[in-house]
């Protein structure tokens, strides 16, 4: 089983796809090209975001423990 990209990695590819949209856009002729695009730019877009704040929620995390680590510490003392 491979490893996922790192997040890093991940939204470099999506901003990519952005870009390869935004192209899309710019040739699209009919109302079903342009509303297809308007589905995947939204798609990615929240990809992104939800990449962006799962990292939000891995730091907040983090300081939790932290602060769970350092009450078990003073109770023990």
């Amino acid at each position: 089983m491979d490893k996922h990209k790192p997040s890093d990695e991940m939204i470099k590819d999506l901003d990519n796809m952005l870009s390869k949209i935004n192209a899309m856009e710019i040739v699209a002729s009919d109302d079903y090209q342009k509303n297809s695009i308007k589905v995947m730019r939204a798609l990615v877009e929240g990809q992104i975001h939800s990449i962006n704040e799962f990292g939000h929620l891995k730091k907040a995390m983090d300081l939790l423990m932290l602060q769970i680590f350092e009450v078990q510490n003073k109770s023990k003392s």
